[in-house]
């Protein structure tokens, strides 16, 4: 989301070369979950103070950005950050860019259920499983039973 050229391939986004960044498309019923909801769970899984970082991931790619879909996702997203901006819930100024909507570009068919289908890959394990920890322990009200 958010770069300059059309249907960027993955490894162009991952050089940081398109101004994309990797980013996932969420479509919700808002009568099954709030767009509030799911922008506190946003700040809530990942680091919004560092600029152009995730964890070990470094680039414009990996920054923290919401693309709104509209003036009231835009205010929300924005009171969000004002009030854990207010509350000091992080040391450092919150970072995340709030971009209006454009276009999403899927990533490639390999890297669709990435997780679901390494698990036992090191970054999976490393990265993405103490996020999913963390995740079900705060949010555990907001899961399906299966």
């Amino acid at each position: 989301m958010g770069g300059t050229i059309k249907n960027p391939a993955y490894r162009e986004v991952c050089q940081g070369r398109t101004g994309h960044a990797e980013g996932v498309e969420v479509q919700f019923d808002a009568t099954e979950i709030s767009y509030h909801t799911l922008v506190v769970v946003f700040f809530s899984s990942h680091d919004p103070t560092t600029l152009n970082r995730q964890g070990a991931d470094v680039g414009t790619q990996y920054r923290s950005a919401i693309f709104y879909t509209d003036a009231t996702q835009q205010a929300t997203a924005s009171t969000i950050i004002d009030e854990l901006t207010a509350t000091k819930i992080f040391s450092a100024p919150i970072v995340t860019e709030l971009t209006a909507f454009t276009n999403f570009y899927p990533a490639e068919a390999e890297h669709h259920e990435f997780y679901n289908t390494n698990t036992n890959h090191p970054y999976c394990q490393a990265v993405i499983e103490p996020k999913l920890e963390k995740f079900t322990l705060n949010f555990k009200k907001l899961l399906k039973n299966e």
